[in-house]
């Protein structure tokens, strides 16, 4: 994200391990090369909206992971408001005519694939010259938690938004100032050292009280501080990114454990579901299930303390690498393939883990 801000002009310094200081110059340029999102899919989606206020043709492209997911939700919406756009078969590489500015108007869009979709639109619709609409087609959307996130981030930077009626957000042509916020721990990483102290029967402070985060993931706290007596159903649609963790809790559970409302981890960095079932099944045949878009998965508290031979293959994805490692703190004989995925979002996880005292042994 920073990397493609900076292709278009933008001055991004990052300062230190956690702070960024972002210098606005009014306007985007249009990028001398492709701008490369990697399996990103928050920096593909924004910055597709994003790429309309450009002064010229802006080519937003990812690898072979990426050009998977769905993207056609989005370029139709811009596409309906006279935005010159295209995709390829409703997925990256996508192509967008950048206007030097937004007209504003009515943006209608499909969000049941993802929210980050009207994130996006949103985001947009304070840099129009008129106002901007943006209205749901359908009411179902997965992670509506993150929609709030975004409209509080945009009214600290200034924009005023109406969401009075129920999937209509109203953005008057503001633009943005500028101004400095605190940006939260992220409550889907969190969720991974919650559960190393759940399984372990350990305590781990991370800085900020989980009842204090404003992100939808952190909800999974209850239901992972109720381990090894989790629910029989969890519904996952609220805390995606947090189901991976919950489900390979799950298998030490004292109990079946089914997720629903999880149809949207099929379009994420892989295909979660079925990578989640095949990983679990690879430590204990029958370990876990598909049925339709659920995912079932048999607690059996006898692992803790046995040895299995388990080579899980994340599909580069992170959550995959970081959720499985949590298997090896009470099983031994797991493997993670491609570890450095982690550095999506958690570079310094295998690094926290050791500190903890958890031996962890890397084949060259």
């Amino acid at each position: 994200m920073a990397d493609a801000l900076t292709d278009m002009g933008v001055g991004v310094v990052e300062r230190d391990a956690t702070s960024f200081e972002v210098v606005g110059v009014g306007g985007l340029r249009a990028p001398g090369a492709v701008l490369r999102m990697g399996n990103a899919g928050t920096a593909m989606r924004f910055l597709t909206a994003a790429a309309v206020l450009a002064d010229g043709s802006v080519t937003l492209d990812g690898d072979e992971h990426m050009r998977k997911r769905p993207i056609g939700p989005l370029t139709q919406a811009l596409r309906g408001a006279g935005v010159a756009i295209t995709d390829t078969d409703g997925k990256p590489p996508v192509r967008v005519a950048g206007q030097g500015g937004f007209a504003g108007g009515r943006l209608s869009i499909d969000a049941s694939l993802s929210s980050q979709y009207v994130s996006a639109l949103l985001m947009l619709g304070a840099c129009g010259r008129e106002p901007t609409e943006v209205a749901l087609t359908n009411i179902d959307i997965g992670a509506r938690g993150y929609i709030d996130l975004t409209v509080a981030a945009m009214q600290r930077f200034g924009a005023h938004i109406d969401a009075a009626e129920a999937g209509i957000w109203r953005i008057d042509p503001t633009g943005y100032y500028a101004t400095d916020i605190e940006v939260e721990p992220d409550a889907s990483a969190a969720t991974y050292p919650w559960a190393w102290a759940a399984l372990t029967g350990g305590k781990i402070d991370i800085g900020l009280a989980a009842p204090a985060f404003t992100q939808p993931d952190a909800a999974a706290y209850d239901l992972i501080a109720a381990f090894p007596d989790m629910p029989p159903l969890i519904d996952g649609s609220q805390i995606q990114d947090a189901v991976p963790t919950l489900a390979v809790l799950a298998a030490y559970n004292e109990g079946e454990v089914r997720f629903t409302g999880i149809a949207n981890l099929r379009v994420k960095e892989c295909d979660r579901i079925s990578v989640l079932a095949q990983g679990l099944n690879r430590i204990k045949p029958g370990l876990a299930r598909e049925e339709a878009d659920d995912l079932i998965v048999s607690g059996d508290p006898r692992l803790r303390g046995a040895t299995v031979t388990a080579t899980i293959n994340p599909h580069a994805d992170h959550r995959m690498a970081m959720s499985f490692a949590l298997a090896g703190l009470l099983t031994a004989g797991i493997t993670i393939e491609d570890p450095d995925c982690v550095a999506k979002t958690y570079p310094r996880y295998w690094d926290d883990l050791q500190s903890l005292g958890v031996d962890l042994t890397r084949d060259m």
